[in-house]
C-alpha cells in the first residue's frame, strides 16, 4: 500500500514555526508523524488532512469527539442557541437544564461549576478541599495527568525508573522547566494500585492531607485498570481521615457511561473533574461534587470566576452530545463491545506476528505498548516499554490511514462500525509483519 504524503502540512508547519512556537499550540501536537499535521475537516469516524490524506479516526481529537467529528445533531444545537447570544456573562436557562442533567446522571453531582478545561477545575478541586479541611496537600500518583499548571507538573514523566527513587519515598521528577519550587512542596506523591503503600502514607501524613485525586482508571499512561479493592481503599481511607476523594474523570467521564467510572465502578467520590467528552470538542469542564464539599463556593468561602464559562455554545454542545449518548440505549454495550473486538483483534494479530504487544484498557478506551510485561500495573511498568517500537508501530498506521494517539491509547466512538474495527485489525496486521 503507498504511503501518504506530507508536503503540504510540512510547507504549512514552516509557515506556522514563523508566528507559532514550534508552529503548534500544544505541545502534544508537536509529535504527530511525521510531524504536526495540518486538517482541514472531520467526518463521523473520519479525519482529512491538506494533503488529501483520509484517515480512519481512533485519537477522536485526545478523546473528546465521543459521536464523532460534526455530528449533524450536535452542530444544529450549537448553531440553534448561538443565534440568541455568543456569551452574557450571566445566567442562561441551557445552563441550568445541563446542571440538571449531570445532577441526574452523575452520583457525585449533588451541586457543580462549570470551567473551560480539565486543567482549571482541578485547581478548583484543591482550592475547595485546602479550604474546607484547613490542610495544606493533596497526595497523587506517579503518572497520572491532571493538566498542565505546576503543582500537578511533576511526577508525569522520568528518563528512567532510577530517576523515580524508591517506590516507598518517590522523587518527582519534573516535566517541564520553569516550574515553581514551593509548588513541590504542594503535594506528595506514591506508585499507583498500591493500597496497603497508600494507608501507610496517609496514616502518617493525614494531618497534612487535604485531598487524595485519582484517575480512576489511568488513561494517560498505559491505559491501567484499578485493582481489585484500590478505588474502594482510597474511599474508606478518605473517610476515615476526613480527606477529599477527588477523581480526575477528565477521560473517563461520559466514555465508561454517562455517570462516568464512579458509576461504573461503585465508588462515589467527593470532587470530580468532567470535560473532554461532556461537549464533543468545545471547551467546558464541570467540577461536580457533594454538597458538603462544594458549599465551599456556594457560600464564597472559595472564589471560582471565569468570564468564559458556560457560553451559550458549550452548553448547547453539551446537551446534544448527551442527548444524542442517551437516544440509543445500546450505544455504550456497542462501544465496549467494539473496544473489545479491537483489542482481541491486535492480540491475535501479535500472535501471529511474533510481536510482543501489549493490549489493555477498558473497551472504549485502550492502550497498546511494546512490553515483556503480561500486565501493567502502575507508571514504573510504562518503563519497560519499548517506545522505538510503538513509535514505529504508530507512524505505520498513520502512513496507511490509521490514526492512533501517539502513545498508544486509543478510543472508541459511538459511530465507529464493525467494518472499521476490522479494517483496524488488517491494517494493525500488516504494520506489525513490518516491525
Amino acid at each position: 500500500m503507498a504511503t501518504n504524503r506530507y508536503q503540504e502540512s510540512a510547507r504549512l508547519l514552516g509557515r506556522a514555526k514563523q508566528v507559532l512556537a514550534s508552529g503548534v499550540s500544544s505541545e502534544f501536537r508537536k509529535y504527530n508523524h511525521p510531524h504536526a499535521i495540518f486538517y482541514t475537516h472531520g467526518q463521523g469516524s473520519r479525519i482529512y488532512d491538506v494533503d488529501g490524506n483520509e484517515y480512519l479516526d481512533f485519537t477522536l481529537s485526545q478523546g473528546p469527539l465521543i459521536v464523532g467529528h460534526s455530528h449533524p445533531a450536535v452542530l444544529a444545537a450549537i448553531q440553534e442557541y448561538s443565534t440568541q447570544g455568543q456569551l452574557f456573562a450571566g445566567q442562561h436557562l441551557k445552563e441550568i437544564e445541563l446542571a440538571e442533567k449531570l445532577h441526574q446522571l452523575i452520583p457525585s453531582a449533588e451541586l457543580m461549576r462549570f470551567c473551560l478545561d480539565g486543567s482549571e477545575a482541578v485547581q478548583t478541586a484543591f482550592r475547595v478541599a485546602r479550604a474546607k479541611t484547613g490542610k495544606p496537600k493533596f497526595l497523587r500518583f506517579e503518572g497520572h495527568y491532571h493538566g498542565w499548571l505546576d503543582n500537578v507538573a511533576w511526577g508525569i514523566s522520568a528518563p528512567s525508573i532510577d530517576a523515580l527513587g524508591s517506590r516507598e519515598h518517590p522523587q518527582a521528577y519534573p516535566w517541564s522547566g520553569g516550574l515553581s519550587a514551593y509548588s513541590r512542596e504542594e503535594f506528595m506523591i506514591l506508585p499507583w494500585n498500591d493500597i496497603e503503600l497508600v494507608r501507610r502514607t496517609v496514616a502518617e501524613h493525614c494531618g497534612e492531607l487535604a485531598a487524595i485525586i485519582t484517575e480512576p482508571v489511568m488513561c494517560n499512561n498505559g491505559c491501567i485498570v484499578p485493582q481489585p479493592g484500590f478505588l474502594e481503599g482510597l474511599r474508606e481511607l478518605c473517610d476515615t481521615y476526613g480527606i477529599a476523594l477527588i477523581f480526575d474523570e477528565v477521560i473517563t467521564g461520559f466514555r465508561l457511561g454517562l455517570g462516568g467510572a464512579q458509576q461504573y465502578f461503585g465508588v462515589t467520590p467527593d470532587l470530580s473533574i468532567f470535560a473532554k467528552a461532556i461537549a464533543s470538542g468545545y471547551p467546558i469542564s464541570a467540577i461536580v461534587g457533594k454538597r458538603e464539599w462544594m458549599e465551599e463556593i456556594e457560600t464564597a468561602r472559595v472564589i471560582h470566576a471565569g468570564t468564559m464559562n458556560a457560553s451559550n455554545a458549550t452548553v448547547a454542545a453539551a446537551l446534544a452530545t448527551i442527548d444524542v449518548l442517551e437516544q440509543d440505549p445500546d450505544t455504550y454495550a456497542r462501544m465496549f463491545r467494539l473496544g473489545r473486538k479491537l483489542m482481541q483483534g491486535l492480540r491475535e494479530a501479535a500472535d501471529k506476528t511474533g510481536q510482543s504487544l501489549l493490549v489493555q484498557g477498558m473497551g472504549p478506551m485502550f492502550n497498546t505498548s511494546f512490553t515483556p510485561l503480561q500486565q501493567i500495573r502502575d507508571y514504573r511498568d510504562t518503563l519497560s516499554n519499548d517506545k522505538a517500537k510503538l513509535n514505529a508501530f504508530i507512524a505505520g498506521l498513520h502512513d496507511r490511514g490509521i490514526r492512533v494517539i501517539g502513545r498508544g491509547l486509543w478510543y472508541i466512538s459511538a459511530i465507529h462500525t464493525d467494518e472499521e474495527i476490522e479494517q483496524a485489525v488488517a491494517v494493525a496486521t500488516e504494520v506489525l509483519k513490518s516491525l
